[in-house]
């Protein structure tokens, strides 16, 4: 057969031929040009098209190798900064000056090339435990492979749940529907068919024989030739623009605000200074711009980058340890700040072990013919089994002699049953179960003691009065219905699930987690509040919440929720906790209700409708055996579904938050503190109160005084709650505890000026201002590294101790040492000493005195 303007074209061609182009061909004829089957490809030939195409990969950054990791760090606009520094000094002849700086610009970008290409790896490593697995067919048998190893020519089992590993065309569907929202923005699932489409649509994602990658199977089952793979597909080219693009977290856009107004603050300080040095003091031009440099990298944070990565990727390793996986480390932060987790039911609140416990006929008695009817639905369906059908499998074994399947109608979330076709002596039986309230709508009569009769109000009432007693009692339950066919078929459809016979119904039990009591209490000591999201009933759910002691503060319905406005619902989520018959887009409406009342928003799911409230939340969780697409929809992965693991991750993220949250502090209001005195020494001194060089080395020393932060215990009352980001009280904690140090500076000045005569004696008053400068700036550390008393009440990590002494000690060694000269150091006598003690001694308990009652004022950050 010869195929008009059809696929005929060399396999270079196959990425670039048009998506629709598939759509309008017949199975056979695609499989041909394709060159694969029903069977799948071979694995050699999976391997040569691995090879020719790439990875399944959407949209990646490109892989950085080390090398060019490394010269990446010298485009840093800081260690910009410094170079200029060094080659003006060089240029000016000030090779000591030039060969310093240099060796700072290779001791910053090492450790930090250092830890980034290390966390990298870690990432990789961690991402590998993750990663998504897809079923296909390869050498005429099912297996599983890496979801970054399909190629063009794959054929894909499709399930529900499963994620779209590619753009699909499908070739065979049963009732399949499918998820596109992420690709076109529509919430309700759209039909997917086999058959070929040669109609001209006005959109690709009209196309109802193609399946995009990124959506998701909703309910049905279907398989589907892979015909474009990673950037090629829809998905990778919308997706390619936005590779670089990562959405900012509260976090992350705080620390941007932080770094601008420093630099801005410094832009402005360094201006003012090369003027005043230039205008005011007559001063020379380069000693004026030397000076004017270093003092920019002075009050720069420029450790602020790196220690942010380095707490980030120590707590990413601390977490995983327990068995919490980081996928975004920017999320850490979310994890730490959040303050309500939205949460399903199953699984989480519950064992997640459904057991069976009894069957029974309309008015409550056991009934072993409700049985044999669940156990032929449950063995015959071919879809998602779910843990309800594996419990009714196990709970008896039955035999189906005589029995043949004839066909089935998967579940979906829509009508909520799952039906099997069965033939037994030539005649079609129809065995639908599901949830009682769908089955019910479905039925127009019921059977009981070997007669059926009309459904009636009467019968109707019992029944629920009994449904609603099962439920009360914690069991979940599932109504069974059938239907003898009067003209048997081949395919059925759901259209043919009316007129059932209401059979009887299923009780099961999902007890609570023995652990999750203890659980629960432990995330409200940390201020967490839990919400229940979940689309099972009221009276079930309410049963599980006060088993695990769960205060309930109120319940409302997904049904409710539909006569409530999105103002009133903002009121109403603060004092209801369960959200029962709840569907994906009511979850989201909660979520967002809650974003509008300022709160950090968890949510943890691990099901398919749970993906959009994922994206929704501020930090997504799922487990390692959710379905493939709420796996790639979360933040934070979850080893194992506990909420034990759960607040070892908070706290491991708060920790995280914590220890950043003190560089902060400590650099903006030593910074704040040095541009007052800097501003003042320039304005009121005869000369400049320390050498450019000077100035570098003190501010190279306190950094690196401050490298062990990420290994410092965190208070426990810091841990005890929620911290979110709060720009607002670092500018309260600069403006009080900065000047601090600002007025020991002048203090130091008068002492030099005044009580050593240092007027005459320039480097005897740059030696005593480096050293008061750098030990009020490291010792301080102690201080602000805790809202108690240091050491008394809160004792910091030993490494830091050990950290902070050995700068301290190179400082000192250097000023008495043979290379004093060098920086233009001269020692210092006695009384000097004596004098810096009691200077060290009033600002520290200056300094945790005006901190003690700014956390009394503003609170606790």
């Amino acid at each position: 057969m010869t195929i008009s303007n059809g696929l005929n074209r060399r396999e270079e061609d196959i990425e670039s031929t048009p998506i629709a182009s598939y759509a309008k061909y017949s199975n056979e004829d695609l499989l041909d040009e394709l060159k694969t089957s029903f069977k799948g490809l071979a694995d050699k030939e999976a391997k040569r098209r691995l090879l020719r195409y790439g990875l399944n990969i959407p949209a990646q950054k490109k892989k950085i190798s080390a090398a060019v990791l490394l010269f990446s760090k010298f485009r840093n606009p800081l260690i910009l900064t410094l170079l200029v520094i060094a080659l003006l000094s060089l240029f000016f002849g000030e090779e000591i000056n030039a060969i310093f700086v240099a060796l700072m610009i290779l001791v910053s970008v090492a450790l930090e090339f250092s830890l980034e290409y290390r966390s990298g790896k870690a990432v990789e490593k961690l991402s590998d435990l993750v990663r998504t697995k897809v079923a296909v067919f390869r050498d005429g048998a099912q297996k599983e492979i890496d979801l970054f190893d399909i190629v063009p020519g794959d054929i894909i089992d499709l399930y529900a749940g499963d994620m779209i590993p590619a753009d699909l065309r499908i070739i065979q569907a049963k009732d399949l529907f499918i998820n596109q929202s992420s690709f076109t923005g529509e919430s309700f699932p759209v039909e997917k068919t086999a058959a070929f489409d040669k109609t001209k649509k006005e959109a690709i994602e009209k196309l109802e024989n193609i399946a995009f990658m990124g959506s998701s199977v909703v309910s049905g089952t279907g398989l589907g030739v892979a015909v474009k793979t990673g950037k090629y597909t829809q998905f990778g080219e919308i997706s390619s623009s936005l590779v670089r693009i990562e959405e900012e977290t509260s976090f992350d856009r705080g620390i941007k605000q932080f770094t601008m107004l420093m630099i801005h603050l410094m832009l402005i300080l360094v201006v003012f200074i090369f003027f005043a040095i230039v205008v005011l003091k007559q001063g020379i031009f380069k000693d004026a711009l030397l000076f004017s440099l270093a003092v920019a990298v002075g009050i720069t944070p420029e450790m602020l980058p790196m220690l942010v990565s380095i707490n980030l990727s120590r707590g990413a390793a601390d977490m995983a340890k327990k068995k919490v996986i980081v996928k975004r480390l920017n999320s850490i932060q979310n994890f730490g700040a959040m303050d309500i987790l939205c949460t399903d039911k199953t699984g989480t609140l519950t064992l997640d072990k459904i057991v069976m416990v009894n069957h029974y006929d309309v008015e409550g008695d056991e009934d072993k013919e409700v049985m044999e009817y669940a156990y032929l639905n449950s063995s015959f369906q071919t879809g998602l089994k779910n843990l309800l059908d594996k419990a009714i499998i196990s709970h008896e074994k039955i035999t189906m002699a005589g029995y043949q399947k004839v066909d089935e109608m998967p579940f979906d979330f829509s009508r909520r049953i799952m039906s099997v076709v069965v033939e037994k002596g030539g005649k079609h039986i129809l065995i639908a179960k599901g949830a009682p309230e769908d089955i019910f709508n479905h039925s127009s009569h019921y059977y009981l003691n070997g007669e059926i009769h009309k459904i009636h109000d009467k019968i109707f009432s019992k029944v629920q009065e009994e449904y609603d007693k099962l439920s009360g009692q914690g069991f979940r339950v599932l109504a069974v219905a059938y239907k003898n066919i009067e003209s048997p078929k081949a395919i059925y459809s759901k259209k043919d699930e009316s007129g059932l016979v209401l059979r009887g119904y299923l009780a099961f039990l999902d007890p609570a987690k023995p652990t999750v009591k203890e659980s629960l209490g432990a995330l409200e000591e940390l201020g967490i509040e839990i919400k229940v999201l979940t689309g099972d009933n009221e009276i079930i759910t309410d049963k599980i919440c006060r088993d695990v002691s769960l205060h309930v503060k109120g319940v409302i319905t997904g049904f409710q929720m539909e006569n409530i406005q999105d103002a009133e619902l903002e009121r109403l989520v603060e004092k209801t906790t369960i959200f029962a018959r709840l569907n994906p887009i009511q979850k989201e409406r909660v979520i967002k209700a809650l974003h509008k009342n300022n709160h950090t928003v968890g949510y943890l799911g691990d099901g398919i409708n749970d993906a959009p409230s994922l994206k929704a939340a501020d930090i997504g969780i799922s487990v390692n055996n959710a379905v493939d697409i709420a796996k790639e929809s979360a933040d934070i992965i979850l080893l194992q579904k506990s909420l034990m693991a759960l607040k070892d991750g908070v706290l491991d993220g708060r920790k995280v938050f914590g220890n950043i949250i003190k560089y902060i502090k400590m650099s903006a209001s030593s910074n704040f503190g040095n541009m007052i005195s800097l501003t003042g020494a320039t304005l009121f001194l005869p000369f400049l109160p320390m050498t450019p060089l000077q100035i570098l080395f003190n501010n190279f020393l306190y950094d690196m005084g401050q490298l062990a932060l990420p290994n410092d215990a965190v208070d426990k009352e810091y841990l005890a709650k929620p911290r979110p980001w709060n720009i607002n009280y670092i500018k309260k904690f600069i403006l009080f505890i900065g000047p601090l140090s600002s007025i020991y500076d002048f203090l130091t000045f008068g002492i030099m000026l005044y009580i050593f005569n240092a007027a005459q004696n320039q480097e005897f008053f740059h030696t005593g201002w480096f050293i008061e400068s750098l030990f009020t700036q490291i010792l301080v550390i102690y201080v602000i590294r805790t809202n108690k008393i240091p050491f008394i009440e809160s004792a910091p990590n030993k490494f830091l101790i050990f950290n902070t002494l050995l700068v301290l000690a190179v400082a000192l060694g250097v000023v008495f040492s043979s290379f004093a000269e060098l920086f233009g150091f001269v020692a210092m006598p006695p009384l000097y000493f004596i004098i810096l003690f009691v200077l060290l001694v009033t600002y520290l308990s200056l300094v945790q005195i005006v901190k003690t009652w700014v956390v009394r004022k503003y609170g606790y950050q």
